[in-house]
C-alpha cells in the first residue's frame, strides 16, 4: 500500500537522559508473564486485563502501612471502582469488607456471599426499602442527609429497635474545590446539629463518622487535616451526648501512579507513597484523640486496582490528519476508558518496530470527534494489527464503561500461577436486546 511521504520537523530539545524520542520504545509484551499476543488470540480484542498477583501486592502495602503504625485497621472494599464479582472476590479473600453506595453494590455484595455486617452503606440516595433491608442484616449505615434520619427514625418505630449509624461529614482540608455536596459539613457545625438531632430522636445510636473528602487526591496533608476534625468532632460527640464512636472512617480517594491531566511531573514524584499517606492519618489520631483510640476504617479503591488493570487494544488502521499528524485507529475508545479524559495513560508497544517515531494519535472506534486515547504521542510506524497495552486502567473503567456503538469487551485475571481466566464474556445482541420489549403493533 502507497503511503505518502512526509516531513517531520526534528527538535533535539526533545533529547533526555533517556535518549531521543525519535527511537525510544516504551515495550511491554506480556502481563505476569502471559503474553499480550496470546491473549489477544484467545480472547479477543480489545481485552481488559487484571492481575491477581498486583493486586495482592499493592494491598498487602497499604495494609502494611496503616497496620503497622495503627492497632485496629479495616479495609472495606469500593464496590464503585471496580464490581465485578472476580475482583471484589480477590479482595475479600484478603481480608477486605465491602462498602457500597446503592442497592445495586449492596445486593452484589449480599450475592458474593457479604454478610449485612460486613458492609458498609454508603452514599447520598438510598430509598426506605433499601435502608430497611440493610437495618435488618445490620449493615453500618452511613446517613448523609437530614430526610435519612427521618426515614431511618420510622424504620427504628417500625421494627421497635434502635438503630446504631454513622454520620457522613464534609470540611475544609485545604485542598479545592471542596467535596461539600455528601453529608454534613463540620465547620459550619452542621455535624454537630446533625448530632443533636439523633440524640434527640432517641431511635438511632451514633457509633461511627465517615469523612471522603475527594478522589486522586494528591496531598496526604489533607488527609491529616481531615483525620484531625473527625476526631476532635469525635471527642466533643462523646463528652456532650455520651455516644460511643466505635469508629472513623475517613474514606478513600488515595491516589494511583497515574498520570493525571494537567500535571507534568511524574506519579513517582507528586503521588504519595502508602506510608506517607499511614503517616498522616495515623499522627493525627494520636495527635489530638481522647479516650479510647476508635478503629479506623478505609474505603480505599483506586489505589488498589488500578495498577493492576491493563486495556490491550489492537491498530486497525492509521491515516494522516491534516496537520501531518498521524492518527491511529485502534479497537478500543473512550465508550471503555471513560477516565481517559482525565489522564495520560502510559502506552505500550508489543514489541520493537522499525523506524523512527513521529507526532502520533490514538483514536478509538466510535463514530464521534471526542474518541481520542492519547491526542499527541510518538510513536514509530505500526501496522494492522499491531497490538498497544494501556496502563493503569484498573480503576472505574469497567464500571463506568459504556455500551454505546460497540459491544463490551472480555475481561481477563490471571492468577498468582500465571494462568488467565475469563471472568467476564465478550458481549453480544443478545446481551444488549434480551430486556428490550417491541410492541405488536411494530412487528
Amino acid at each position: 500500500m502507497y503511503v505518502k511521504p512526509t516531513i517531520n520537523r526534528v527538535d533535539f530539545n526533545l533529547a533526555s537522559k533517556y535518549g531521543s524520542p525519535l527511537k525510544s520504545q516504551k515495550i511491554k509484551s506480556d502481563i505476569d508473564g502471559v503474553s499480550v499476543k496470546e491473549l489477544v488470540n484467545e480472547f479477543g480484542s480489545p481485552l481488559f486485563v487484571f492481575s491477581e498477583r498486583q493486586i495482592e501486592e499493592k494491598y498487602n502495602e497499604f495494609k502494611e502501612a496503616f497496620s503497622s503504625r495503627y492497632p485496629e485497621v479495616k479495609f472495606w472494599w469500593s464496590y464503585k471502582t471496580n464490581y465485578l464479582d472476580a475482583i471484589c472476590k480477590v479482595f475479600h479473600k484478603l481480608g477486605s469488607k465491602a462498602e457500597v453506595v446503592s442497592e445495586f453494590e449492596y445486593a452484589k455484595a449480599r450475592h458474593l456471599g457479604i454478610e449485612g455486617k460486613d458492609i458498609i452503606f454508603n452514599g447520598p440516595y438510598k430509598d426506605k426499602e433499601s435502608l430497611k433491608v440493610a437495618v435488618k442484616e445490620g449493615a453500618k449505615i452511613h446517613i448523609d442527609h437530614w430526610y435519612e434520619i427521618n426515614d431511618l427514625e420510622e424504620i427504628a418505630e417500625e421494627l421497635d429497635i434502635e438503630i446504631p449509624v454513622a454520620i457522613r461529614c464534609n470540611m475544609d482540608t485545604g485542598v479545592y474545590p471542596t467535596w461539600s455536596r455528601f453529608g454534613f459539613n463540620i465547620d459550619n457545625n452542621e455535624a454537630m446539629d446533625a448530632v443533636k438531632r439523633i440524640f434527640e430522636g432517641k431511635k438511632l445510636i451514633l457509633t461511627g463518622l465517615h469523612a471522603h473528602i475527594g478522589t486522586f487526591m494528591l496531598s496526604a496533608e489533607a488527609y491529616k487535616n481531615e483525620t484531625i476534625k473527625l476526631i476532635k468532632l469525635k471527642n466533643q460527640v462523646e463528652e456532650e451526648f455520651g455516644f460511643n464512636i466505635e469508629y472513623i472512617d475517613i474514606g478513600g480517594g488515595f491516589a494511583s501512579k497515574n498520570r493525571l491531566k494537567g500535571i507534568y511531573q511524574s506519579p513517582e514524584v507528586v503521588v504519595p507513597s502508602a506510608d506517607e499517606y499511614a503517616e498522616a492519618v495515623t499522627n493525627a489520631i494520636y495527635e489530638v484523640n481522647k479516650g479510647k483510640l476508635p478503629k479506623l476504617y478505609l474505603e480505599t479503591g483506586r489505589a488498589l486496582i488500578d495498577e493492576a488493570g491493563f486495556l490491550l487494544t489492537s491498530v486497525f488502521a492509521h491515516k494522516r490528519l491534516p496537520d501531518g499528524k498521524k492518527s491511529y485507529i485502534v479497537d478500543a475508545g473512550v465508550n471503555l476508558l471513560y477516565t481517559a479524559f482525565w489522564y495520560n495513560f502510559e502506552i505500550f508497544l508489543d514489541k520493537r518496530y522499525e523506524g523512527l517515531n513521529e507526532p502520533s494519535q490514538i483514536n478509538g472506534p466510535l463514530c464521534m470527534n471526542i474518541d481520542v486515547i492519547n491526542e499527541n504521542i510518538m510513536l514509530p510506524p505500526l501496522n494492522r494489527g499491531s497490538i498497544l497495552t494501556i496502563w493503569p486502567v484498573g480503576a472505574y473503567n469497567v464500571t463506568q464503561w459504556m455500551q454505546f456503538i460497540r459491544y463490551r469487551p472480555a475481561v481477563v485475571l490471571i492468577d498468582k500461577g500465571g494462568n488467565p481466566h475469563l471472568i467476564r464474556e465478550k458481549e453480544d445482541l443478545s446481551d444488549i436486546i434480551h430486556k428490550e420489549k417491541l410492541p405488536e403493533y411494530l412487528k
